[in-house]
């Protein structure tokens, strides 16, 4: 499995308040706490879970074998069924995400890795495409290379993680 890091405190945040989903602790004797915290903690892992799942879903890549992971800060995918694309692009949608530092999965070892570049503040997808692609008129390629995520090619911001396609 290949991991990829990503900037843990830039990107959009889909988990809520850190106070909302912490259980208040309850007046029981200090030798109950920690029998009370383990399943706390599975109850957050599983509210985060599904957060991750419904922004896939609001970004239409929740395909039925799409199965994720939550260890800590990070994400563990698994897809048996999408292509290429659709994984890099499951990769980013869920690293791109406010606490999530890494992200996991198997990509096909016969296909080159891929190219993630990782935003500058002050950058912009032409600046990006004169790097990447040799000629910053090709920020539309890196544009639709990351939609659905991308809803504008204006609105990037500092720590995002773009994917670069493949120079024609």
């Amino acid at each position: 499995m290949a991991i990829w890091d990503f900037v843990k405190d830039a990107g959009k945040s889909v988990f809520g308040k850190a106070e909302a989903a912490t259980p208040k602790p309850a007046a029981a004797a200090p030798a109950a706490a920690p029998a009370a915290a383990q399943p706390a903690a599975q109850d957050d892992t599983q509210r985060k879970v599904a957060a991750l799942k419904a922004e896939l879903r609001a970004l239409n890549l929740d395909g039925d074998d799409v199965h994720l992971r939550l260890r800590g800060d990070t994400v563990v995918v698994e897809s048996k069924g999408a292509d290429r694309e659709t994984l890099e692009k499951l990769i980013l949608a869920v690293g791109n995400i406010e606490g999530i530092a890494k992200v996991e999965a198997d990509l096909p070892a016969d296909a080159p890795q891929p190219v993630f570049h990782t935003v500058k503040k002050g950058e912009t997808l032409s600046a990006i495409a004169k790097e990447h692609l040799g000629n910053s008129n090709k920020y539309a390629a890196i544009f639709e290379a990351n939609r659905p995520m991308l809803s504008d090619p204006d609105k990037i911001y500092p720590g995002q993680v773009l994917r670069i396609p493949a120079a024609d």
